[in-house]
């Protein structure tokens, strides 16, 4: 009876201690039901079914598996944080992290990533970041990001992005700040068609032949686009045409081949416009600039050429009115003929 009885509570505890026993994949170590590092460097595929479906922290940096496929993550319902760091990661499929409802931050940073595919990041509801720098990220497909929403932070920050193509950020809607990388050497046309309600968007550092015509066409409600520290070369006719609702254009301490055409039209509804520290190698041609509704005008420390145009530039909308407090407020850089 006495034997029997102890056989019974040690089958008991046993069973208490399995019903409480953290799964745990191979080469992970479970802090908790919450809380998995895998960072060993010894997987070879992420270990989707082994890992806790409670888990909201999930950090597997510097392993094995160059493929990130659609669903990886199918059933990490409660997962919030996902660090992908220093993988060998070459391709992300469409639609990779969807069914992650609670997912608040994405990083995949320091891989040879060299495409951001299709659809890749699409579907993210509500995700605070996405950090995506220190990459090998040359190209971003059409509607990489799309149906993709309420994001505080898009990084893009070190890597060789030389081209942004068309429909890039199509799809994309409330974004606090979307930093993009230095060097970037050609905008096509259309390229942020689609992107919706940006709180700050920073261009900087870029090489452009030109800003081509409908660069920003498709573009809606940003507080903040940010032009600078680049060399824009020709400022095409239309460039700006087509985007809407920009609170505040800021072009500053840029390098201007020639404004082919400037037209803010009352219907594109942008409040502000500050041109700051711009070195022009031509003097824009008499109806150029076109500045109808914009209700703040800064013009300062600009560099223009004092040619056989200056005349109309000072008389035109730039000098708002002022030929005077303009000529005292930026700079002549030959001398006028």
């Amino acid at each position: 009876m006495q034997l029997r009885v102890l056989v019974l509570g040690w089958l008991w505890m046993s069973a208490r201690r399995s019903e409480g026993a953290i799964s745990c994949p191979n080469q992970c170590i479970c802090l908790s039901q919450a809380q998995v590092l895998c960072n060993t460097g010894g997987l070879t595929e992420i270990p989707v079914t082994a890992l806790p479906s409670t888990v909201e922290h999930l950090s597997l940096t510097k392993n094995n598996f160059p493929i990130i496929r659609s669903d990886a993550f199918n059933g990490l319902r409660a997962l919030r944080k996902l660090s992908l760091d220093g993988n060998n990661i070459t391709v992300i499929k469409p639609f990779a992290f969807r069914g992650l409802p609670r997912l608040r931050e994405l990083s995949i940073q320091h891989t040879p990533l060299a495409t951001v595919a299709q659809f890749a990041f699409a579907g993210l509801q509500n995700i605070t970041a996405i950090l995506l720098g220190h990459n090998k990220i040359h190209k971003v497909e059409g509607y990489a990001f799309a149906g993709t929403s309420n994001v505080r932070l898009l990084l893009l920050n070190s890597n060789p992005l030389h081209k942004i193509e068309t429909s890039a950020f199509s799809g994309l809607t409330n974004v606090e700040h979307l930093i993009l990388p230095s060097g970037i050497r050609t905008i096509e046309p259309d390229a942020f068609s689609g992107l919706d309600s940006v709180g700050l968007m920073k261009l900087s550092f870029m090489d452009l032949s030109s800003l081509k015509t409908h660069t920003f066409r498709g573009l809606a409600h940003v507080h903040v686009l940010a032009i600078q520290e680049s060399d824009l070369g020709v400022i095409e006719t239309g460039a700006f045409e087509g985007m809407t609702h920009v609170n505040s254009l800021k072009l500053l301490n840029n390098k201007i081949d020639s404004i082919e055409e400037l037209h803010l039209r009352s219907d594109a509804k942008i409040r502000s416009l500050k041109l700051q520290g711009n070195h022009l190698l031509e003097t824009p041609l008499p109806g150029a600039i076109l500045l109808d509704g914009v209700e703040s005008l800064t013009v300062q420390a600009n560099h223009f050429p004092c040619d056989c145009h200056i005349h109309s530039l000072l008389e035109g909308p730039l000098a708002n009115g002022s030929a005077g407090e303009f000529s005292a407020r930026n700079y002549c850089i030959s001398p006028l003929q």
